[in-house]
């Protein structure tokens, strides 16, 4: 459901002749909106019963981290991500199937994840930092007796903000699940390693640091 969500605002915004598009010819408001239409997407999965009932993860680099918490068995945590890879395929399968080319072409081509125009290096720094952010806010805040319930709506602020600021350097990805549902169907695997190896060790170096602290 999130990759239908991200793959359909995205065909809306940016596909060539699309009403919004032309309607908002500045890109950053145009990202800035798309951000927020992810950020709620995010935040309506979180809350919903199937998000109440598998812990809405969603990204494979999020069950790693609880898995390596110890918050997840083994078994878990390779269904989880299973789940993940195949859920988030299917999505852009189904966008493939009713929106034709104004998703597979240029300048949508299936929503993949690639380096912005500062490089490989800058992507994968921006993808480290971003994954550890969102683990840290979301160990913190699910961690308090306070403020728990608001995790979702921290989690969803976060990916609105990301996709507003950070995807001009590396499009935003933080979930190796999400990307591969992307590069699979394009056939564009070039810069697949920063969206699978960054926000692993983001995340890991966020639950490291948890496990410090407590």
């Amino acid at each position: 459901m999130f990759m239908i969500s991200a793959s359909v605002f995205t065909v809306l915004f940016e596909s060539q002749g699309a009403y919004l598009r032309l309607a908002i010819p500045n890109a950053d408001i145009r990202r800035a909106l798309i951000g927020v239409a992810m950020g709620l997407t995010a935040v309506i999965l979180i809350y919903s019963p199937w998000g109440r009932r598998s812990g809405a993860h969603m990204n494979p680099a999020v069950t790693l981290a609880f898995w390596r918490l110890g918050k997840i068995s083994n078994w878990g945590a390779f269904y989880y991500t299973l789940a993940q890879c195949v859920g988030g395929l299917l999505g852009v399968l189904v966008v493939e199937a009713v929106c034709g080319d104004a998703f597979t072409t240029a300048p949508v081509s299936f929503i993949a994840t690639t380096p912005g125009d500062a490089g490989a290096t800058w992507a994968f720094v921006a993808e480290l930092c971003i994954s550890a952010l969102l683990m840290c806010v979301v160990l913190m805040v699910s961690g308090s007796r306070r403020y728990a319930k608001w995790t979702g709506w921290c989690a969803g602020l976060l990916v609105a903000v990301y996709i507003t600021v950070e995807a001009p350097l590396s499009g935003m990805s933080m979930n190796p699940a999400r990307s591969l549902a992307s590069a699979w169907p394009a056939g564009n695997w070039s810069s697949f390693w920063i969206y699978l190896v960054a926000p692993v060790l983001g995340m890991q170096a966020a639950a490291a640091l948890f496990v410090r602290r407590a």
